[in-house]
């Protein structure tokens, strides 16, 4: 037998060994955790995601008819494959993501069909390109190139674009700024894509430099001054400017009704309206309660001045965005609300946002990083003191938590780690719904902890609200992007170059247009499943928040089919009043 310290020199030699296998065995455990509960249609949602960027990848003339020939292909073909899944028996977890992935579908065909539509009314704007189409299809295998014939063409295009323009001025202009808008991006898109395939040959193939380097250079220019001609060139009773310099593309009242539907909302735009001005109405109502406890009685614009007036002096912003963020984690903590994984609260960290940047998002962005808004010594000293004032420490105890934990860089932690697949159904009701839930949340256990406090919170809550009323009314068509600039002065309290800021961002930053509606919207539907399950007694307030973490992130109708079991059908549709 092996004496007791034979034993011991045994384990200390291998146990190095012995602490690799462990960690192995656990993490091959995991794996087989995790393909286990990633469910049936896991493999199908990755190879539809990765079956879509592989094409758009080759296909990259994106306003042309091989595009959306192509894609149109794209989506039939899924929908077909899909309906050959047994829907019935899929499990819950699977018939949820069934009903993602015909809704992806459908939603991505319905407004990809919108887009081909505009575009086949005003294509005939490079009816004389096909030479150029078949050159760049070419291009994408490398095809042989005759470089004297190809200068030859490049040169005819010259006058082809010349006949073409001559005979668009001519003829009655496009009827709105939108159409020649498009016809413009038509162009654009020809132009970018023949710059690459030229720059594939040039340097490669010496005849192909000696022949058309200078054809194209040629031919580069009238294209783009083929494309100006063309956005100019809409009827004068279009408005495509209001003063405001912002320029967006309304989509009307049908494209909204259908935008909800594919976030699985079960309200008309007019009804959203009316569940934000009930809202406005509470926040008008507590602040004038703050208003009163400052002393400033019905006045709650001069409470706000005076919390406004409250900011930090240059240079010390960082450091009261740390403080603010350490508080939040405490508090969410010591209330035993959510759990916090101690590599959340590691990793995250802060930069400072250009003053080019804030001129589009005049507050906070966050994730991972919380990137500050705050004056930089290249401002001028009226936007200076604008950002200053729109970033005090009580607008900013309500962002900080949003953006950070047990906001945004919480919510993306967990989504790199369950059910990461999902992200592909990515919805800001969900990713801004849950940052604002947490600011309803904050409320009622009173963090907001002076009359300051709740004055900057309700300045958000505020701007919510108010963000639903004039994104929505401007789709509608019944505001201009000056008018929803004024509407946020005078109803909210902005400073006036935040306000064009935050319009700019809400209509040319490249968001839905449901997007800046989702803060407010999903937090309510957050704050109605929280009633549904925790006020009920059914769910643990931590049981709730740290579930919804684990299903990633999807429309909150479904999250609440999945934590309440609810029956489904594969053409689901959302019913759940949650404003109620």
């Amino acid at each position: 037998m092996l004496s007791f310290l034979t034993f011991k020199r045994i384990i200390e030699l291998y146990m190095p060994i012995l602490k690799r296998v462990f960690f192995f065995v656990v993490f091959v455990s995991s794996l087989t955790f995790q393909t286990a509960h990633a469910n049936e249609l896991y493999e199908m949602i990755s190879q539809f995601e990765a079956d879509k960027y592989a094409l758009m990848r080759k296909y990259t003339i994106q306003e042309s008819a091989e595009y959306y020939e192509r894609f149109s292909k794209f989506y039939a073909d899924w929908s077909g494959a899909l309906k050959q899944v047994a829907f019935d028996k899929l499990s819950q977890q699977g018939k949820v993501d069934y009903i993602l992935l015909k809704n992806q579908l459908d939603k991505e065909l319905y407004f990809l069909k919108i887009k081909q539509k505009d575009f086949e009314e005003v294509a005939y704007v490079t009816e004389f390109a096909a030479p150029i189409y078949t050159f760049i299809r070419e291009r994408r295998r490398g095809a042989p190139v005759n470089a004297i014939a190809l200068a030859k063409t490049f040169d005819e295009m010259l006058g082809a674009i010349k006949g073409s323009r001559e005979k668009i001025s001519k003829a009655i202009p496009f009827s709105s700024w939108q159409k020649a808008d498009k016809a413009s991006d038509i162009v654009r898109s020809l132009r970018e894509n023949l710059k690459e395939s030229c720059e594939f040959y040039k340097g490669y193939e010496p005849l192909f430099t000696w022949w058309v380097e200078k054809p194209y250079d040629t031919l580069s220019v009238s294209l783009k001054l083929y494309e100006d001609f063309l956005r100019k060139h809409y009827v004068n009773t279009s408005v495509k400017d209001d003063g405001s310099g912002i320029i967006g593309r309304p989509i009307g009242r049908e494209a909204l009704i259908k935008s909800l539907q594919t976030e699985f909302i079960s309200y008309s735009p007019e009804e959203i309206i009316a569940i934000a001005q009930k809202q406005f109405a509470w926040c008008d109502a507590e602040m004038l309660k703050a208003s009163q406890a400052m002393g400033f009685g019905n006045n709650w614009k001069a409470a706000m001045e005076k919390v406004k007036n409250m900011y930090v002096p240059a240079g010390q912003q960082p450091a009261l965005i740390d403080s603010l963020a350490e508080e939040a984690i405490r508090f969410v903590e010591q209330h035993n609300l959510i759990t916090v994984p101690a590599l959340a609260k590691e990793t995250w960290r802060m930069r400072m946002m250009s003053p080019q940047a804030q001129k589009i998002n005049p507050f906070f962005l966050g994730g991972e990083e919380i990137i500050i808004s705050y004056p930089t010594n290249t401002m001028e000293h009226r936007e200076k003191m604008m950002s200053m004032r729109g970033n005090n420490p009580h607008f900013s105890r309500a962002t900080v938590q949003h953006e950070l934990i047990p906001g945004h860089h919480l919510q993306q932690f967990m989504n790199e780690r369950y059910k990461p697949y999902r992200n592909v159904f990515d919805t800001p009701f969900w990713i801004e719904g849950w940052a604002l839930y947490w600011e309803f949340n904050l409320w009622d256990k009173d963090f907001p902890k002076t009359p300051e406090d709740r004055i900057g919170m309700l300045f958000w809550r505020m701007h919510r609200c108010a963000r639903i009323i004039f994104s929505l009314n401007y789709h509608l068509g019944k505001m201009t992007p000056q008018q929803c600039i004024d509407f946020l002065v005078e109803r909210v309290g902005h400073e006036y170059a935040n306000a064009a800021a935050e319009v700019r961002r809400s209509f040319t930053g490249g968001y839905g247009p449901l997007y800046q509606i989702a803060y407010m919207v999903g937090g309510l539907q957050f704050y109605g499943l929280r009633k549904e399950l925790v006020d009920s007694g059914k769910m643990t307030e931590k049981d709730f928040h740290d579930r919804i973490l684990h299903e990633g992130n999807i429309p909150v109708d479904l999250v609440r089919a999945i934590l309440t079991n609810q029956p489904l059908k594969e053409d689901h549709k959302a019913t759940w009043k949650f404003a109620q």
